[in-house]
């Protein structure tokens, strides 16, 4: 257990009881977490890298997060010790024991086998590659031998912390001890206090990366969505332009079997009417032919009989007085 000084020391620091002249210009710090921190803070550049494309892209807020994650870790621990520690204190005062020694055993045994689990899992994740995931537990590890030692020694700070009349309380928060009931002022002062708003911007920047990592990692899904939708969009329309085209082209293709058609329609009937007037006149021709030809035969016929006649009549007697006709008679 811790006596009154180690609570005060806590809660107000090492120089509670010093001037603010004297009090020590250069800090030692016990940790690295709460010590100076040494990375670059410029409010232009943080404005340039949210404009940038490579905003959330890059892995800084993930590593943050885990640094934050570490940190609400150790406090967390802080004030689950801090409320154990009270507990423990609360159960010898109203026991009224000396030294809650079995009890302490107890604990201790509890904390030990709780140790060597987690030494078995360090080396499973040693084994494994993961080197912060071991350091994590490592830390855990001698916080839990620290409160296994702390539990050992307790048997005169027990006495000393059941003595005093105030009650403590912890801070949900920073992992504090608070005086139960103390003035209204000095609760002010602890909750304007750096570590506590420190720690309570911790948790709410914590919050705020995970829903922004949420919708950072939603974005792309939905991107993705998006996408994909517009594909089969462009995909229907263009089956739909396709089968358009394929339409138009029967159409087409019926016009030119129908305008072809009617193109050979027109032929025949040309060349059946050149047909047409072709016979008709080798008709013509031919009738013209026959009569030239019956014509002639007539002529014939008469000019021979003409003749035949004209000759008879030139064997007959002179002392016949017929009269003369010429061959050419009848022939006009």
């Amino acid at each position: 257990m811790i006596s009154a000084a180690q609570l005060l020391d806590e809660l107000m620091g090492r120089d509670r009881n010093l001037a603010p002249d004297e009090k020590r210009s250069n800090v030692r710090w016990d940790h690295e977490s709460v010590s100076p921190c040494e990375k670059i803070h410029d409010e232009n550049l943080r404005k340039q890298y949210e404009k940038s494309s490579r905003f959330m892209k890059v892995g800084y807020e993930r590593d943050f997060l885990r640094y934050l994650q570490s940190l609400l870790a150790e406090v967390e621990r802080r004030i689950r010790r801090g409320h154990a520690r009270l507990a423990l204190s609360q159960n010898q005062q109203s026991s009224g024991a000396a030294g809650p020694t079995g009890k302490n055993e107890e604990k201790i045994q509890v904390l030990t086998d709780k140790i060597d689990v987690l030494l078995q899992q360090i080396e499973e994740l040693g084994s494994e590659g993961k080197v912060e995931e071991a350091q994590g537990m490592m830390k855990l590890v001698e916080q839990l031998k620290e409160e296994r030692e702390l539990l050992r020694s307790t048997t005169s700070t027990i006495e000393s912390f059941a003595a005093q009349e105030k009650q403590m309380e912890v801070c949900e928060v920073c992992g504090a001890f608070l005086i139960v009931g103390d003035a209204q002022s000095r609760v002010d002062d602890h909750l304007m206090g750096k570590q506590h708003m420190g720690y309570a911007k911790i948790k709410a920047t914590v919050e705020d990366l995970k829903e922004k990592l949420r919708k950072r990692t939603e974005e792309p899904d939905r991107d993705d969505r998006l996408k994909k939708e517009k594909q089969e969009r462009e995909e229907r329309e263009k089956e739909r332009e396709r089968e358009r085209e394929e339409r138009e082209r029967k159409r087409r293709r019926e016009e030119e079997e129908k305008e072809k058609e009617r193109a050979r329609d027109r032929e025949r009937r040309k060349r059946s009417r050149s047909r047409s007037r072709h016979s008709s006149r080798t008709s013509d021709r031919r009738c013209s032919r026959s009569r030239d030809h019956k014509r002639s035969r007539s002529r014939e016929r008469r000019r021979s009989r003409y003749r035949n006649r004209a000759f008879s009549y030139s064997l007959l007697p002179p002392l016949l007085n017929f009269p003369r006709i010429s061959i050419h008679d009848g022939y006009s």
